[in-house]
């Protein structure tokens, strides 16, 4: 039995997907713990490119059981249109499981998302406006309505009734516009519910029996680890914990459960919305990574403000997330580019800053420092053994596993399936 955990080092969007998509291979289980679908995986699979939002990459494996667990929130009516989806490009759904425990995304949670966000102003977060954060805060504050709820028609009308009375009297008294009436939201939830009710169980129970019986399971996390809520940029972070300590409690399991966390980590570094950068290009060269990269948001589109790999951030995911890998992606991206540089320290009022702040005022003050290496001008995508690679990338990757001091499991040269080299097996 195998527990691995696959988590993003940055700001997400590092490509877990494809890293998940390489291990979903072998694992006969694949768990989505935390977030909702404000978040969006790619995976290409031949000419087919696959976009991913709440459902676990593995559904693209048949006969992979595929779970999203009780940390997640749920949209589902945004879930049935994924499957909807996933249907027609032929790929079956038939072994997905949804948390009975997993909170379920109201429409008033994405409307109060979107007014937060206007009546913030210009101190807005910049967030999908999918409600994850206000679903959150109904966990939190004991309000909020599960899956469980959900399958039960006349408790989920009791419910929707407490919490419109109060939804209503917040959106018409405060934020001044309408709010919702019973009757459509219950018919098109108790609709969406009888099609994903199948699919509803206590997930904790396939899991645990899963991982008792001695077989491969794979946790995968959504967004990075400078989003979570605890240990991110806080407040430019999102409202779960993407870090693999919330894969306990977004999956019900206990850490003895856990052999490996494999952080995934893109060869420079993106973000997507507000918050400092300490090594973000404004030149050409960002533009240059953007367009080779395709750096825009699989939910949103939003371009994605791109910089050179920070290796301060990523040291700062080692010891967090425990990491025991690493897998690089996008390295294919820097092809072509003369120098590519690292991020190694933060200047911060005449000292070097070796460890990322909690500070968003320290951190928008740093500077970073810089160690300029030689570039790869060949073009990767089609080399298919690592010895191959040029030297000046495997000069690359062997500093990014110095700076560290964790081992390198995989690489990617693009992103096909086959466009990879597995330095080290985890399952």
């Amino acid at each position: 039995m195998a527990g691995v955990v696959v988590i993003g080092t940055q700001w997400g969007d590092e490509g877990k997907g494809r890293i998940t998509d390489y291990l979903a291979q072998r694992a006969d289980v694949v768990v989505r713990y935390q977030g909702g679908n404000n978040a969006g995986h790619t995976v290409e699979v031949g000419s087919k490119r696959y976009k991913l939002h709440l459902i676990p990459s593995g559904i693209l494996h048949p006969g992979t059981t595929c779970i999203i667990g009780n940390g997640v929130v749920v949209d589902p009516i945004g879930l049935i249109e994924e499957i909807d989806y996933l249907e027609k490009e032929g790929i079956e759904v038939n072994a997905l499981r949804i948390s009975d425990r997993a909170h379920v995304i109201m429409p008033y949670h994405m409307l109060l998302d979107g007014l937060t966000e206007e009546k913030k102003g210009a101190h807005d977060l910049g967030t999908t406006r999918k409600g994850i954060g206000p679903a959150y805060i109904d966990k939190a504050e004991r309000m909020g309505i599960r899956m469980c709820d959900l399958m039960d028609p006349q408790l989920f009308e009791e419910k929707l009734d407490q919490n419109l009375e109060t939804k209503n009297y917040l959106l018409e008294r405060v934020y001044g516009v309408k709010g919702f009436e019973k009757g459509p939201l219950l018919e098109n939830y108790l609709k969406a519910a009888e099609k994903i009710k199948p699919m509803v169980c206590d997930t904790t129970v396939i899991i645990y029996e899963a991982a008792k019986a001695g077989k491969n399971i794979l946790y995968e996390g959504a967004q990075g680890t400078l989003l979570d809520v605890d240990l991110g940029t806080y407040p430019y972070v999102t409202s779960s914990h993407p870090i693999a300590g919330g894969v306990c409690i977004g999956a019900g399991v206990g850490p003895t459960l856990i052999d490996n966390v494999v952080g995934v980590v893109k060869a420079y570094t993106t973000r997507v919305g507000k918050g400092p950068f300490p090594t973000e290009l404004f030149d050409s060269t960002g533009d240059y990574i953007r367009e080779r990269g395709v750096e825009y948001g699989t939910t949103t589109g939003r371009p994605r403000r791109c910089g050179w790999l920070d290796a301060v951030i990523l040291r700062f995911a080692v010891r967090v997330n425990g990491l025991s890998h690493i897998a690089i992606t996008k390295l294919d991206t820097l092809g072509g580019l003369e120098k590519v540089k690292i991020c190694t320290g933060y200047e911060y009022r005449g000292q070097i800053l070796m460890e990322f702040p909690a500070s968003l005022r320290v951190l928008a003050e740093c500077k970073p420092v810089y160690e300029e290496l030689p570039g790869w001008p060949e073009d990767i995508s089609g080399i298919t053994e690592y010895g191959k690679l040029p030297q000046n990338l495997r000069n690359y990757v062997e500093r990014i596993k110095e700076l560290t001091q964790t081992d390198i499991s995989f690489v990617s040269v693009g992103p096909g399936r086959d466009q990879g080299f597995e330095l080290i097996r985890i399952f």
